[in-house]
This record gives structure tokens, sequence and C-alpha cells, in this order.
């Protein structure tokens, strides 16, 4: 035996299941069930939405017959705190949840050049990456001291780069960029951090002082190479010379060599422009010819 039972719709049950389907930095997206299956009418619905840090409210109305609603709360801020509710329209039992937005992201390329008696931080703009950033909202900067296990406020700054100084000899500095807090410092961008070792030098060894070491790099291998290529063409200029001036004297020697005396004759440059240079060398008489003289 079977019997068949429906429901009475209960209106004053709450929407179940609430929960944040994803996140951004200025918006979030939250999923609900009905309070109950199958909803035969159109159920209206208040999503309200409180800013935990401004203090600030506000309430949407989402109309909806399905079992499960999606909706998209718009115009939220980077970094914020807000606690949503839903609950029928007729102010039936709620259902709430806190939601976190995402931060502005962290500046980018951060560096230290170290000067005689100071540093000085540089960065990125962080409006080239993000378009909820605007600069006169600025940056803030602190540092943390490592031997002394303290963090410091440096102050804040619209530009892109910090000067800081009286750092103390022998200690190692920890620098963080940030996009500035607002109300209260509640509503921050993510931190670059960097490390700053001085190692009682005065001067920072490590890969974030790369300012200065990748300006000298970047003239020193130039020039080595040219240097490199010069001396190497020198090199081969010096050594074809040679090999033509050996080439040169060996056929000028072989030119003037003579098989029967087995050495090389060279005339004395007096004869340069005679008429007779071509006439044969007398080189001796035989006994058996007679001289005669006139």
């Amino acid at each position: 035996d079977s019997v068949v039972v429906r429901m009475i719709p209960d209106n004053r049950l709450p929407p179940r299941h609430l929960h944040a389907v994803r996140t951004g930095k200025t918006f979030a997206v939250i999923k609900w069930e009905s309070p109950y299956d199958s909803p035969d009418q159109d159920m209206l619905y208040a999503v309200a939405v409180k800013d935990l840090v401004r203090k600030t409210d506000k309430i949407y109305k989402v109309k909806s017959r399905n079992s499960t609603v999606e909706y998209t709360i718009k115009k939220l801020e980077p970094g914020g705190k807000y606690h949503v509710i839903v609950q029928l329209g007729n102010m039936s039992k709620e259902s709430s949840m806190k939601i976190n937005t995402v931060p502005l992201s962290a500046p980018d390329a951060l560096k230290i050049i170290t000067e005689n008696d100071h540093i000085l931080l540089f960065w990125k703009s962080l409006a080239l990456k993000e378009s909820n950033f605007n600069e006169s909202r600025g940056y803030e900067i602190h540092m943390f001291d490592s031997l002394m296990n303290i963090t410091a406020y440096l102050g804040n700054t619209t530009e892109n780069f910090f000067k800081v100084s009286n750092l103390k000899m022998g200690h190692n500095y920890s620098f963080s960029v940030q996009a500035r807090c607002l109300y209260g410092g509640q509503m921050c961008g993510e931190p670059a951090t960097l490390l700053y070792d001085e190692l009682g030098t005065g001067k920072d060894p490590s890969a974030a002082k790369s300012g200065q070491a990748t300006d000298v790099a970047a003239i020193v291998v130039p020039v080595l190479f040219l240097l490199l290529v010069t001396l190497g063409i020198g090199f081969v200029v010096l050594y074809m010379r040679h090999r033509r001036l050996q080439s040169s004297f060996t056929a000028f020697a072989n030119s003037h060599y003579s098989s029967r005396l087995g050495s090389a004759i060279f005339s004395s440059g007096d004869d340069l422009g005679d008429e007779d240079d071509e006439a044969p060398m007398i080189t001796g008489f035989s006994d058996d010819v007679p001289m005669v003289i006139a």
C-alpha cells in the first residue's frame, strides 16, 4: 500500500545552501536554492549586501522560479569585506554569508638602488595592470628589521619611488610596497616584498640591488666583446701579412738561386739600369785558350 503526500509550501523557510561560486576584485557570484523544491510560481528574493568596511547597505531584488538561483553582485571594491543576506521578499527567515573580494595586485618590478647614505625603492605603476587603481590613491611602504624583529611603517607616496635613509650597518631589512590601505587599513593591496641584505658593508649584495649591477653589466659586456673582436681581427691581419711577406721572400730567393753555385746571387744595385744586364756573365778562362792583348 502507498499514499501520495504533497507538502504545503512554506514561504517562511529560508533559502538553502547559500554559498559563493566565484569572487573577483569588483564582483561576487553567489548561488542558493529555493526554500522548497520545484516552486510553482515566481519567487521574489531580497539580497542585502552590507559593506563591513564602509558601514553601508545595499538591497537587490531577484525574481526566479528556478529551484537553484545564481546572482552576481557587482560594484564591489577590491579587498573589501561584505556580509550577504538572502531571504524571501516577505521577510522570512534568512541565510547569510561573508565575502572578501580579491585585493589589488602587488606592484611589479620592485628593486633597490643603493646610494651613498640612503637607498631608493623603485617599482612599476600599478595602474598599468589594474584598471581599478588610481595613482592618486598612492602606495604605502613598510620595513621589517629581522635583527630587531620589528615592522615599521615608513610612509606613503603617489610616486613610483621612495627614499629610505638612516639604515643601520649589519641589519637585514625587508621592504614591502602595496596599494595604500583605505578606511582604517582594512582595504589594502597585495604587497610586493624585497630583501635588502646590508651585511655591514653599506651595500646590497643580493639580487635586489640589480639596478646598479645590471647597468654595469650592460656596459662592460659589450665593451669586452668589442675588444675581443678587435684583437681577433688584429691577429688575423698580422698573420696574413706575415704569410705574405714570407711568400714574397721565398719567391724572390728562388728566382735568384743558382743551382751551379749552390747559393743565391744578388746584384749590388750599381748594375741596375745598365743595358748589358742580359749579357752572359764571364765566369772564368780556360788554360788552352790564348789570351790576346791588343
